[in-house]
């Protein structure tokens, strides 16, 4: 999305905001756009900071795109647009002391900063209160953009100092006809569909051989379950920590295992149509159904879930996976 009126296609909502925001010389000093991966938070901080600086449209809500200013924003070198991104699993004090750093000298181009914080859910709470410094005392010249996709882990404290924006999820089935239109197949659209909304994440999976290994582990995972349940912990330190190593492989392992158990309820209600990770025809949907009564895959759903917020919420992933193991073993 390189424009307001792109935005305005997918988060009509969101663009009306900032838009109106822009054209009444209202900009926030401090915005939180929160929303599902794919959504579209790092294109609207990105029109957002190119807005601010674009040499060209000065009076439209649209940048250029072809300035100086706007190309250097583009490739991540603006002197005055910092990027704050997670090292490892949190973002840390010392990546926020810096940033305070940077803002104690003027700008190298003008009066004007911008900063932008990805996934501001995973600020450590120690960062998280030094960032308040610069959104309990805000100038005019200075812009934060937090994003994140767990509005719930942001305390409350920098929430109610932002403008929120909520972002809105796409369509599956827009989604899923519009990855088949661009060549995708039909079972892989429909999975992918209920993993992202990104289009450039979709078609990486797609051909990716960690995310086939991925989808492989889950699959015989989900069937020693139902046949081979003494060798299950050796399983998942021999093959599931190996394989899911970063915060965003044991998130994708785990959303994978959500859909695998969503297809067994699916069949277990007759529901063949809306699978998305088994073929309907696989026999170990039918092992599966005749392990988990439908009370238990609610359960295990519900489980899986739990996992997840566990796995944002910075617990170690090896007790993550070995609790919910014993939660579907239960």
């Amino acid at each position: 999305m390189k424009t307001w009126s792109e935005v305005a296609e997918v988060q009509p909502l969101a663009s009306k905001i900032i838009t109106n925001s822009i054209r009444k010389d209202r900009i926030s000093h401090a915005y939180l756009l929160q929303g599902e991966r794919g959504t579209g938070k790092e294109a609207i901080a990105l029109l957002l900071a190119k807005r601010l600086f674009c040499d060209i449209n000065k009076t439209s809500v649209e940048p250029c795109h072809e300035c100086n200013a706007c190309k250097r924003i583009t490739s991540g070198n603006h002197p005055d647009v910092h990027w704050i991104e997670p090292e490892g699993q949190s973002i840390k004090i010392e990546q926020i002391k810096n940033l305070q750093k940077e803002f104690t000298y003027s700008g190298l181009e003008s009066s004007q900063k911008v900063y932008v914080i990805q996934g501001a859910d995973t600020l450590t709470l120690n960062a998280a209160n030094r960032i308040l410094k610069f959104l309990e005392e805000p100038s005019k010249q200075t812009t934060a953009i937090m994003l994140t996709e767990n509005s719930q882990s942001i305390i409350s404290t920098i929430r109610s100092r932002c403008q929120v924006v909520d972002l809105q999820p796409l369509n599956p089935a827009s989604f899923q006809k519009q990855l088949v239109e661009k060549g995708m197949t039909q079972d892989n659209a429909a999975l992918m569909s209920a993993l992202t909304n990104n289009f450039d994440d979709a078609f990486t999976w797609s051909g990716d051989d960690w995310f086939a290994t991925a989808r492989k582990i889950v699959v015989q995972l989900v069937e020693m379950f139902s046949t081979n349940k003494e060798d299950i912990f050796l399983y998942i330190h021999n093959y599931w920590v190996t394989h899911f190593k970063e915060r965003s492989g044991q998130e994708q392992g785990l959303d994978l295992l959500l859909l695998a158990f969503k297809d067994i309820l699916y069949y277990h209600i007759g529901n063949k149509d809306t699978m998305v990770f088994f073929n309907p025809q696989d026999e170990l949907l039918g092992k599966s159904a005749m392990t988990f009564s439908q009370e238990k895959l609610v359960f295990i759903l519900n489980a899986i879930l739990q996992a997840k917020r566990k796995v944002k919420q910075n617990v170690h992933p090896t007790l993550v996976i070995e609790q919910l193991t014993l939660q579907i073993q239960r």
